[in-house]
């Protein structure tokens, strides 16, 4: 660490003395501090190339092996307004950046650590506010200055992608990235832009890593249940989230039926409703039906007799993908839609032994490749197609900026180096705030290098030394100290950028919040109001009485 700059320990004594109130054993000064410990002490441990698996349990019983932790706040229930809030700004900057999950939710809780702190050495939560902001400008404004390399235009994006994909797969890194990279190479628009929707994702159980493949179109997971297998040409596509068949009643209803006569008419108006729905289809100029749901005999049958390729699909996930790629709804009955999807064709591809469904177009702002996943296990297919998605969520970050940061934790120790000694120089309450963020950015680099299975405080040490000397690029590898530049390990401006802003703006929030109020009643008071009837009968209220 260093000596010239106070730790956090000591920040109560460049401030001014305030009576501090009684708390109780454990109870912290910030009401969000309890879920941020907790939430992070889930998350800590998958931060990072070295990060640990977790095996989640989810809400309905499936077991997942994942190291994401995006996944596994996902799938957490949270009853605190506090985590929720944590896991909301968490799961924002996944959605907007692709990545950075892990590290707004690690950042946040240690800036929430450092805010208590200072409140407790008697600084303010207005002050602390406004000097949580200004420390969060002073930070991204020195992120452009650390930038060391930017990806030209006709540059090869391996080795930037293979930095990131990295750190989300355990196998086979330098054929996925090898992979991602022509795939989003041969989606980019001539004018420099590039759509991530172009490039699409497929998972086919089976086979090895080494099977997957580009398909051009966009290619899923499904088969095609009748006769129909193909449409080579104008082929337009209606999506159907329901029973490809007569629509089942909410309740159940029986038919009496007197007779065989009956019994024939019943069974003929079946068949003719089932007739004119399909018909429905065929007058729309359906030709392709994507069905997610159970799929009946007879009325696949008459899909054949109208010439309709009907494709079953076991993902609710493909079925809206395609449905923002095509342009039209996914209906919950089965009648057309108003407008069906358009594309050139429609096809089967075998791969190993698994089938994929091909959709084709020729115009510009549709899917051009899809990345087809082979893998032995469910776990293993998993990993690699979150490592992809990260993989074009990055190269669309470079295509709009392709400014890089030095990674491996690197950016956080300059930033916090260069903070520090500002924080020194700083009258009033910017001098201890200034550090507490430069604290809080050390926790990065300090998980990193206990993930990893080294000791921490020596890496941390080394690794101070290095940056008071100048060396910005010194970052936390797998044994120890790595010249970033060196080791190609890099992170996108862009990304940190926008994870820092969320990580500030939830900091400061939270910060601010004294008391939780939750306005519901709660259980005790419902059990209490009246908890058995029959006694509140032989004990009347003496309000009650009549008065002789």
């Amino acid at each position: 660490m260093d000596s010239r700059s106070s730790s956090v320990p000591e920040l109560p004594e460049r401030l001014w003395p305030c009576p501090r109130a009684p708390r109780a054993q454990g109870q912290h000064l910030l009401s969000s501090l309890a879920p941020a410990h907790t939430l992070a002490r889930v998350i800590r441990p998958c931060y990072g190339p070295h990060g640990r698996q977790k095996l989640l349990v989810t809400a309905r019983g499936d077991t997942v092996l994942t190291g994401y932790a995006t996944a596994i706040l996902g799938a957490l229930e949270l009853e605190h307004p506090a985590a929720r809030l944590l896991r909301d700004a968490a799961l924002g900057q996944a959605e907007h950046s692709g990545d950075g999950t892990a590290f707004v939710l690690l950042l946040a809780e240690a800036l929430l650590e450092q805010a208590e702190r200072l409140l407790l050495a008697g600084l303010p939560r207005a002050q602390l506010r406004e000097a949580y902001a200004r420390a969060t400008a002073e930070t991204l404004a020195l992120l452009p200055l650390l930038v060391i390399r930017s990806l030209g235009p006709l540059e090869d994006p391996f080795w930037v992608l293979h930095s990131v994909m990295n750190t989300h797969t355990l196998f086979q890194t330098e054929y996925l990235t090898t992979l991602v990279a022509h795939a989003c190479g041969a989606a980019q628009e001539l004018d420099g832009s590039f759509h991530p929707e172009r490039v699409g994702v497929c998972t086919l159980p089976g086979g090895h890593l080494e099977d997957s493949c580009l398909l051009p179109g966009l290619a899923m997971a499904g088969k095609p249940c009748g006769q129909v297998t193909m449409v080579l040409r104008g082929a337009r596509v209606a999506l159907f989230a329901c029973t490809f068949g007569l629509a089942n009643p909410n309740t159940p209803a029986t038919a009496r039926l007197s007779s065989p006569a009956d019994l024939t008419k019943f069974r003929k108006g079946s068949e003719q409703l089932i007739d004119k729905q399909v018909a429905q289809l065929a007058t729309a100029d359906v030709n392709v039906a994507v069905v997610w749901g159970e799929m009946e005999a007879k009325t696949l049958m008459q899909a054949d007799k109208y010439g309709i390729m009907v494709i079953h699909v076991e993902s609710r996930r493909q079925l809206v993908y395609l449905s923002e790629v095509l342009g039209t709804p996914l209906m919950p009955y089965l009648i057309p839609p108003l407008e069906p999807g358009r594309c050139q064709r429609v096809y089967t591809q075998q791969l190993g032994e698994g089938l994929a469904v091909v959709f084709e177009w020729e115009c510009r702002d549709t899917p051009a490749l899809t990345l087809v996943l082979r893998g032995a296990t469910t776990e293993g297919l998993r990993g690699a197609e979150q490592a992809a998605y990260h993989g074009i969520d990055a190269y669309s970050q470079l295509c709009q900026d392709p400014r890089l940061l030095p990674g491996a934790g690197a950016t956080e120790m300059a930033l916090a180096t260069i903070l520090s000694e500002k924080g020194t120089r700083l009258e009033g309450p910017d001098g201890p705030v200034f550090q507490a963020f430069a604290q809080a950015l050390r926790s990065l680099p300090a998980t990193l290098a206990d993930n990893a299975g080294l000791t921490v405080s020596n890496v941390m040490a080394e690794m101070n030394a290095a940056h008071q000397a100048g060396d910005f690029l010194a970052g936390v590898g797998d044994e120890g100290i790595i010249n970033v530049a060196q080791e190609e390990v890099w992170d996108t401006l862009i990304a940190k950028a926008q994870g820092l802003q969320a990580v500030a703006d939830v900091a400061i929030q939270l910060a601010t919040v004294d008391e939780i109020v939750v306005a519901k009643e709660s259980s005790t008071r419902q059990r209490d109001s009246n908890p058995n009837p029959t006694k509140a009968k032989e004990h009347p209220s003496p309000l009650g009485k009549k008065v002789p």
